[in-house]
C-alpha cells in the first residue's frame, strides 16, 4: 500500500461520505435526503410566492444564501457522479445552473426581473425529488402517476407563465407583474378567455397561438391523468408486473388473468 498526500486522503474520505449520504441505506442517509427534499420544497414555494413581489433587501440576502447552498449541493452531487458532463447537461442540471446564476448574478449585474422569473425552472428539480421520494415512500410508489402528472402540470404552467412575463413585461401595460402573466396563462389554458389581458406585438401573438394550439391540449391531458390515471398499481401474481391499465383483463407481460377491482364504466 502506497502513501497518499493528506489532502488527497481527505478529499477521498469526503467523497465517500458524500456518496454515503446521497446513496446510503442508513437512517442518517435517508434523513439527509428527506432534508434535501424538504429544503427544495420550501425554496420552490418561496420562489413561486416571491415572484409575485418586488425584491427587497432581506430577500436579496436570503436569495444569496440559497444560491450558495444550491451551488455547494450541486458541486457535492457532481463530485460523486460517474458521468459529470451528463450530470451538468441534463435538463435538471442545466436548470440548477440557471437558477444558481439567477441567485448569485444579481450581485454583479443587478436584480433583473427576467433572472428572478427563471427561478421557476427550479420546479424541474421536482423530477429529481420525485425520483428520490419514489425509492423512500410507499405512498409515492402507489400514486406516482398522479404525483408525476401534478409535477408536470406545475412545471408547465410556471414555465409558460415565465415566458409570457419575460416577453411582455415593460412592453405590455396589462402585464405588470408575475401574477398578471399567471392569470393570462391560466385563463388561456382553461379556455376561459376573459380577454381583459392580451399579448401584444407579433411575438406576443405568436406566443398566444402556440399556447392555444399546444398548451391547451397538453393542459387538458395532464388534468385528465391527474383525475383518471392511465395505469393503476396491481401486482401480477405470476410475473410481478405492478402497474396495469385500468381496464386490463390480462397482464401485458405474461398473459396472466387479472382481477383488478374497479368501479366499472358509466
Amino acid at each position: 500500500m502506497t502513501d497518499t498526500p493528506s489532502s488527497a486522503g481527505f478529499g477521498q474520505r469526503l467523497r465517500i461520505q458524500i456518496d454515503f449520504l446521497y446513496n446510503g441505506a442508513s437512517t442518517q442517509a435517508r434523513n439527509f435526503r428527506w432534508g434535501l427534499l424538504a429544503f427544495d420544497g420550501i425554496t420552490i414555494l418561496y420562489f413561486v410566492i416571491g415572484s409575485f413581489f418586488q425584491s427587497l433587501d432581506s430577500q436579496y440576502l436570503l436569495e444569496q444564501a440559497i444560491g450558495i447552498i444550491y451551488l455547494l449541493e450541486f458541486c457535492a452531487r457532481l463530485s460523486i457522479s460517474k458521468k459529470r458532463l451528463r450530470e451538468i447537461f441534463h435538463p435538471v442540471g442545466l436548470a440548477d445552473l440557471i437558477v444558481i446564476a439567477s441567485l448569485l448574478a444579481p450581485s454583479l449585474v443587478g436584480n433583473l426581473s427576467f433572472l428572478r422569473v427563471l427561478r421557476s425552472l427550479r420546479l424541474l428539480r421536482s423530477y429529481r425529488m420525485f425520483k428520490n421520494l419514489r425509492g423512500q415512500s410507499t405512498f409515492v410508489r402507489l400514486h406516482e402517476d398522479i404525483i408525476f402528472s401534478i409535477i408536470n402540470l406545475l412545471v408547465f404552467i410556471f414555465v409558460i407563465t415565465a415566458i409570457v412575463y419575460v416577453s411582455q413585461v415593460g412592453a405590455n401595460p396589462a402585464i405588470g407583474s408575475y401574477v398578471d402573466a399567471l392569470y393570462f396563462t391560466i385563463a388561456t389554458l382553461t379556455t376561459t378567455g376573459f380577454g381583459d389581458i392580451t399579448l401584444i406585438g407579433t411575438g406576443g401573438h405568436l406566443l398566444a397561438v402556440l399556447i392555444m394550439i399546444f398548451g391547451i391540449s397538453l393542459f387538458l391531458r395532464l388534468i385528465q391523468t391527474i383525475f383518471r390515471p392511465g395505469k393503476i398499481p396491481y401486482e401480477c401474481p405470476t410475473c410481478g408486473l405492478n402497474r396495469h391499465d385500468i381496464d386490463a383483463v390480462h397482464c401485458k407481460h405474461c398473459g396472466q388473468v387479472l382481477r383488478i377491482t374497479t368501479e366499472g364504466s358509466n
